[in-house]
């Protein structure tokens, strides 16, 4: 293998993937004094669907110290949700009602810049990055992960680490080289969506920054402003109902059946053509081995609903590198950090799958799912927070309550991790 000069040294972690989940982990690692290699296999900016973030991702913007380059960059500030469905009808959930002192607003985002604004903190935390880089294998010494193989301009290298993170997305690669990944087959979703300019925010028959998630009887449709002047715009149904039909016909007569939807988009027109996304359901059991640590969509992804995967790659990219952290400083053992790190991430995503099942299971409609909580007293706060990422409490009645559902179990046993988001010390 040839070598380059800047690779000469061994690092503490190399991380796979540059996006939400490699930045955050890179980024946290660095900071506590780690030296890190980011290998990312594009150069940045690129585009990524997913805009819209929750209220918690802001808190983990803010613990990172990047949210006020979130706010100088001028993405629309989200203070709500609509949901509505095709026969015009309506219903606002109201960040203001989280309650108890939680933040009430949010961003949406251009995905390629914000995941540039990411990429380059790690890079200004002393992470050092590599762009245009495919790994394609892990490097072994018996059964421990000790660094990657890559390609980067038709030659290829090899690298040594400590550790290394997969936060590769749905390439995988830790999880298709050991065969973790495992299909999820309930849902099988497909989306198509396109981004609108021109947006005016007086034909919003919603609220001005509010995400609009649309129902009816074949699946959902989103809207969400990333720009000023720039809303996309999604139809989510069956593979299957896709697979029959001709993408451009079923996004538009899917998006022409939402009234609300419609009106929004008076006067708009195509800035970014029709492109779809398909096969969302997988997981994996093992998150973590000698060596290792998978991050974000790379151990798991279900379904974009409630735009929380942005969500839990941050925080779980920050959970990943305080374990690999300890671990290096001999602070603690490393398969009692990785197993922390295992449950901390399945109790988040489980969660997120749970919510995202109640909606589909029921018509494709989360308030059909509580209106029987509602009717027994369940303040809307609960509703808005479960929405917004508190996916580790121990203490939020809908969040329990979905969790006694045995049908929505998502991971094998594991042992839940209750926590705030952030702690002192943190």
């Amino acid at each position: 293998m040839s070598a380059t000069p800047h690779l000469w040294k061994k690092y503490d972690a190399v991380v796979i993937g540059g996006g939400p989940a490699g930045s955050s982990y890179a980024m946290s690692l660095s900071r506590r004094g780690h030296r890190v290699l980011l290998m990312e296999r594009t150069k940045f900016p690129r585009f990524h669907i997913g805009e819209s973030l929750l209220t918690a991702t802001a808190d983990t913007l803010e613990h990172l110290g990047l949210l006020d380059r979130m706010k100088a960059e001028g993405f629309p500030v989200k203070r709500g949700v609509e949901l509505t469905g095709d026969d015009g009808s309506f219903r606002r959930i109201a960040f203001s009602d989280i309650g108890d002192g939680h933040r009430e607003w949010t961003h949406h985002v251009e995905r390629a810049d914000f995941d540039k604004i990411l990429l380059d903190a790690a890079r200004e935390s002393g992470v050092e990055v590599i762009e245009n880089a495919h790994v394609s294998a892990p490097l072994m010494a018996g059964e421990r992960v000790v660094g990657v193989r890559y390609r980067q301009g038709g030659e290829h290298h090899e690298v040594s680490a400590e550790f290394v993170a997969d936060a590769s997305g749905r390439a995988g690669v830790l999880a298709r080289a050991f065969k973790l990944r495992k299909v999820k087959d309930e849902l099988r979703m497909a989306a198509v969506f396109k981004h609108f300019g021109g947006l005016d925010e007086r034909h919003n028959p919603a609220a001005e920054g509010d995400i609009q998630l649309c129902n009816h009887k074949d699946g959902w449709v989103w809207g969400i402003p990333i720009r000023k002047d720039v809303i996309s715009v999604g139809a989510v149904t069956p593979v299957d109902m896709l697979r029959d039909s001709d993408p451009e016909d079923l996004f538009t007569e899917h998006v022409n059946r939402i009234p609300r939807l419609r009106a929004r988009l008076t006067g708009t027109e195509v800035v970014r053509e029709l492109t779809g996304e398909t096969d969302y359901a997988y997981y994996a059991d093992r998150l973590t081995g000698p060596g290792y640590f998978i991050v974000g969509d790379a151990g798991c992804f279900t379904d974009p609903i409630f735009s929380g995967g942005v969500f839990l790659a941050l925080i779980g990219g920050v959970r990943a590198a305080e374990q690999t952290s300890k671990c290096l400083k001999g602070e603690a053992e490393e398969a009692s950090a990785r197993k922390y790190y295992e449950d901390f991430y399945k109790t988040g995503f489980e969660t997120y799958h749970r919510l995202i099942r109640a909606f589909y299971d029921n018509n494709y409609l989360i308030t059909n799912y509580v209106q029987d909580m509602f009717a027994q007293g369940m303040h809307p706060r609960w509703v808005t927070r479960t929405l917004n990422g508190d996916f580790w409490s121990e203490d939020n009645i809908l969040v329990n309550r979905m969790r006694t559902e045995k049908k929505w179990k998502l991971f094998e046993d594991f042992d839940p991790v209750y926590r705030p988001l952030f702690m002192d010390g943190d």
